[in-house]
């Protein structure tokens, strides 16, 4: 084999290119328990649904600090975190949850089929979307969010009417400029958004295993925060136009 048929040897020291390979194995672990979280679908377990689709969010949180930490695009350049994240992100935030939304019984049924494969559709181009994220690290449009969606219709169980106009709604805000908090990368009020993420974890891990059978003050503290992160940056630009 000549020289420049030769592949060039991967930076960085053995142990490094390891930790960064794992790293990537820990991602994609994402997707496994994905399909974990389908299976339980299927056979309508829906709080195991979403104590699995609950572990690949921990997952998603952990994974991009680890792989900053260890450099990993550098020790493991022929890997890409960035397309591997989306690939998983895509099954986790997007997959499941619309077969649950269709599967759950919660929408019209002609349409449910229909708003499953919109769901599906508008996750698709948003996660492709290069725009998705604000100069200030909003998410421009609704954010592909349909774990949440999902969660919040089998929290709320509104009427099937309700539950397709406000599946219809979201599928249509994904293309909608408006900024919606991610909460943590935004710096404005990081501290206030942190601790109510971190209320709201607590009560979503409780409604979960309690399988959504909660008091109305849960209930409504989980209402009031999802308000805050889709609505906030719009009240707080509206009351101080300066930030805009």
């Amino acid at each position: 084999m000549s020289q420049s048929s030769r592949q060039d040897p991967l930076p960085g020291p053995r142990t490094s290119r390891a930790a960064a390979l794992f790293v990537h194995v820990f991602t994609a672990t994402g997707a496994g328990i994905a399909l974990l979280a389908l299976l339980e679908a299927v056979r309508e377990h829906w709080a195991a649904m979403f104590a699995w689709l609950g572990l690949a969010l921990v997952i998603d949180g952990l994974d991009g600090p680890i792989a900053r930490r260890l450099n990993v695009e550098a020790a493991q350049p022929n890997w890409s975190g960035e397309v591997l994240d989306l690939v998983v992100d895509f099954v986790t935030y997007v997959f499941v949850p619309a077969y649950a939304i269709i599967a759950s019984g919660l929408l019209l049924p002609i349409a449910a089929p229909l708003l499953g494969v919109g769901v599906a559709i508008s996750g698709a181009l948003y996660f492709a979307d290069r725009r998705m994220k604000t100069a200030d690290n909003h998410f421009r449009g609704f954010p592909a969010l349909w774990n949440a969606a999902a969660f919040y219709l089998f929290l709320l169980h509104p009427s099937p009417l309700a539950s397709t106009l406000g599946i219809a709604a979201l599928i249509a805000l994904t293309f909608v400029p408006i900024n919606v908090l991610h909460p943590v990368r935004v710096k404005r009020l990081r501290g206030l958004n942190l601790s109510l993420i971190a209320v709201w974890t607590v009560l979503a891990i409780m409604t979960v295993a309690k399988n959504f059978n909660v008091t109305m003050p849960v209930t409504a503290v989980l209402c009031a925060i999802a308000l805050y992160v889709i609505c906030g940056d719009a009240v707080i630009r509206i009351l101080r136009p300066e930030n805009r």
